[in-house]
């Protein structure tokens, strides 16, 4: 019998690995976001200097002057709240020494600007009145690039983040962390403040500097100036929320809420948690210089009372009363809790202390993710009604 071949198998194919699909980075801001954004501008930018600069005085549109820098100075505190929430919100990290950098910035501008006033101090020397006060003849090393706007406006990120920069390296690099780095950006913060307070360091002692006149060769006090100062603190307000917002949403931002949420089980990912602290760290110490420095031409006045521990606390209160980790939060936080300050220090200001502290324990008691959580509840209960 002839055997006929069986014909050959075909090969077996080779298995294919199931390819990996990598989440896509999500949008910067939905539909709302970015209509609130432009709300927010446009109301910053058209509407408020109209009311202000185009309706006559007498009319019950008009928006003075006080409402003006008060509004400016809400910005500047919102920046910092924001800051705190980059570190505090999604790192996990809470400083309650911010205010020195907020300071710090605060005391370069504040330097330019007591050179731009010239002779027309009290005494008539191109020195700074206290300098005159206290006999000195001359300026300090430090004061060498006071007289350039652009020297300034370098010192004021540069001066923060360095030292922030320095500070966090180490302690960051010593695995300080949870509470024991709380106390140590309080104490640091004091320690800055005590320095600020004597004669001779050269940044006027108790009562650090005030009475500027000119910044740009421009008179301070005009309407005009303190419109475009307010436009200035509210355009930054923004342009920080949105990189914020663009950076927590990317990979960095993953990086950092691991590092809240499980840092030893990052390191066994292979990642480091050093340098992404540092760089969450620094760059919230630069959002509080550049903080700092709009807000002193609009308030006239920095003093070490800038650095005190309470108003430290007070910006991580603005966070925590927005919500921690949602950017949008602590802008709100820092809002409303200035605005009740503002009312209550008129009314009652020897209560304003007990009320801080009591809405700071009844946040983390009740409301932990603060005014942000309480709308998205609020919200999402809507819709399962409408639904």
């Amino acid at each position: 019998m002839t055997a006929f071949p069986l014909p050959a198998a075909a090969p077996a194919a080779a298995p294919v690995a199931p390819s990996l699909v990598l989440p896509q980075r999500p949008a910067l801001l939905g539909r709302a976001g970015w209509l609130a954004v432009f709300a927010a501008l446009a109301l910053a930018c058209v509407v408020v200097p109209a009311l202000n600069l185009l309706v006559p005085p007498d009319s019950p549109l008009h928006l003075d002057g006080y409402w003006i820098s008060l509004l400016g100075k809400f910005c500047c505190y919102a920046m910092c709240a924001l800051a705190m929430d980059l570190i505090w919100g999604f790192a996990g990290i809470l400083s309650l020494g911010h205010g020195l950098y907020f300071a710090l910035g605060g005391y370069a501008m504040g330097m330019y600007l007591m050179r731009q006033i010239g002779t027309d101090g009290q005494y008539r020397s191109t020195l700074p009145d206290f300098m005159v006060f206290l006999d000195w003849k001359e300026l300090p090393w430090h004061w060498a690039l006071s007289d350039s706007f652009l020297a300034t406006m370098l010192l004021v990120l540069l001066v923060p983040g360095g030292i922030a920069f320095v500070f966090g390296f180490f302690a960051f690099r010593s695995r300080i962390k949870g509470v024991y780095f709380s106390i140590i950006t309080q104490a640091m913060t004091y320690a800055a403040m005590l320095l600020f307070f004597r004669n001779e360091t050269g940044f006027g002692g108790n009562n650090g500097f005030t009475d500027f006149k000119r910044l740009l060769g421009l008179s301070i006090t005009t309407p005009g100036m303190r419109m475009t100062l307010f436009v200035l603190s509210a355009v930054a307000l923004v342009g920080c929320y949105l990189g914020l917002r663009w950076l927590t949403r990317a990979k960095f931002g993953r990086v950092l809420s691991a590092v809240r949420d499980a840092e030893s089980r990052l390191m066994f990912c292979g990642y480091s948690p050093l340098p992404y602290k540092l760089a969450a760290w620094v760059l919230s110490a630069l959002i509080c210089g550049l903080a700092g420095a709009l807000y002193v031409p609009q308030v006239g006045i920095i003093n070490p009372g800038e650095m005190s521990v309470a108003n430290s606390i007070e910006i991580a209160v603005w966070a925590a009363v927005g919500g921690r980790g949602t950017l949008a939060g602590p802008i709100a936080g820092a809002f409303a809790v200035n605005g009740a300050k503002s009312w209550l220090t008129q009314v009652a200001p020897e209560f304003w202390l007990y009320l801080l502290g009591a809405l700071f324990v009844a946040v983390t008691l009740f409301m932990p993710d603060g005014i942000a959580g309480l709308v998205k509840r609020k919200l999402g209960r809507k819709k399962e009604s409408s639904a």
